[in-house]
């Protein structure tokens, strides 16, 4: 089984990531923010992610970080993709891509703004849409009206984050028209503490929802996904 829609974010052991490369996980995420719980350093995402399957995307979460800082980082950290949470300029956006990442940026509104943010980026440039709830850069754990973000699926395939565990993820799936999901807390037994079975469960829940097998959302690859 290889799930490659679906993030597993806020990785900070080891046991973890291995464990979510064997049952399937299409990406996984570590957070440079320093003030998360899930915090880890580039040298240790990259000792995290080493000897991984290379299908499987390696993904660091940036909030602000300056464009020099932010690519220095991610090419310690040997990632595929850069995902930004906060109000990073393009110029932040198209640096990171000379450099050679995949580019996700997060958006956190709804509505007609929502539409207006999303055409204003590069189609190459992928959209996670989130609450953005709570004290923190990211879902913070609250699930919302997930519904708010399917009209942004007649524009470009995106994906969705935000309150998302293995009981409601096709639920979420069918009222946004996300493409792909990114899970932290949802499989979280503790903040930056994973629950295995939690991730089992959610993968097994995640093959169960139609996804266009040509797009790898998290790579940014759409062509026909090897499974």
């Amino acid at each position: 089984m290889f799930v490659n829609n679906l993030k597993i974010c806020g990785i900070t052991t080891r046991e973890t990531a291995l464990f979510c490369a064997e049952a399937g996980a299409g990406a996984l995420g570590a957070v440079f923010f320093a003030k998360s719980p899930r915090h880890v350093t580039p040298l240790q995402a990259r000792v995290l992610f080493e000897g991984l399957p290379e299908r499987i995307a390696r993904v660091g979460v940036f909030v602000d970080a300056p464009a020099g800082q932010l690519v220095a980082m991610a090419r310690e950290a040997a990632l595929d993709t850069v995902q930004l949470h906060g109000s990073e300029p393009f110029a932040t956006i198209r640096a990171a891509q000379q450099a050679g990442f995949r580019v996700i940026k997060v958006l956190k509104t709804s509505g007609e703004k929502m539409l207006a943010e999303a055409r204003a980026l590069p189609q190459e440039v992928g959209i996670l849409i989130e609450c953005g709830r709570g004290t923190l850069p990211g879902g913070n754990g609250a699930a919302w009206n997930w519904a708010d973000a399917a009209p942004l699926s007649n524009l470009r395939p995106f994906a969705l984050a935000g309150g998302l565990t293995s009981q409601n993820l096709r639920e979420a799936a069918r009222l946004s028209h996300a493409a792909a999901w990114d899970v932290s807390s949802g499989v979280e037994s503790a903040p930056g503490l994973k629950d295995h079975e939690a991730i089992r469960d959610l993968l097994e829940n995640d093959q169960k929802i139609e996804v266009p097998q040509h797009l790898n959302f998290w790579k940014g690859i759409y062509e026909l996904c090897q499974t």
